[in-house]
């Protein structure tokens, strides 16, 4: 055999598994992408389950406070019903701002806020946030690492010929960020 044919291979041979690392790193980042919008995706659906019972936890309170409580409701089934990762981080959002305007409503409550069960369903609301919180910054960090993948050299070649796309972060909404007006 020839010793330009042995080094023909070998280069060959090098640019292909270097080819093969590349790719299979942005598949690993691309997946811990999707596996943090799934711990997010599982935390939104425990906090979806708490909202009915604590809807009917204030309403027995503090009924006249039909407005907030439609809303709540509603931005829950806006958030059950949203496909995409995108939609959900929108109607996320919205049933944040929801949830906030209920819990300073609730605040004007004394007895309900000495109400066992609303204590435990706050509690367990706040929790369940607390956890979305962190998956959403695990989520972000992921998002990060892996857009970084596909955005440098020498990932950013292979990107565009593997078809793997930038991903979105997941943002806070202005209104979420807002201290909530309470009606009296």
């Amino acid at each position: 055999m020839d010793l330009t044919l042995i080094i023909v291979i070998i280069v060959v041979a090098a640019l292909a598994m270097g080819v093969a690392g590349i790719y299979n790193n942005l598949v690993t980042l691309r997946n811990r992408v999707d596996n943090a919008w799934q711990n997010i995706d599982t935390q939104l659906q425990r906090r979806n389950d708490l909202v009915p019972n604590l809807v009917e936890t204030v309403k027995g309170y503090a009924a006249h406070e039909k407005e907030t409580l439609d809303a709540v409701t509603e931005a829950r089934a806006a958030a059950g019903s949203a496909a995409t990762p995108e939609e959900k981080m929108a109607a996320d959002n919205v049933l944040t701002s929801a949830l906030r305007q209920l819990l300073m409503v609730a605040e004007a409550y004394p007895d309900l806020k000495a109400n066992a069960n609303f204590t435990q369903l706050q509690t367990s609301l706040e929790d369940t946030e607390n956890k979305i919180s962190y998956a959403r910054q695990s989520y972000n960090d992921c998002v990060l690492n892996y857009n970084n993948g596909i955005q440098t050299f020498p990932g950013n070649i292979f990107a565009g010929v593997f078809q793997f796309k930038p991903r979105t972060g997941f943002e806070a909404a202005e209104a979420t960020r807002e201290v909530p007006q309470v009606k009296f």
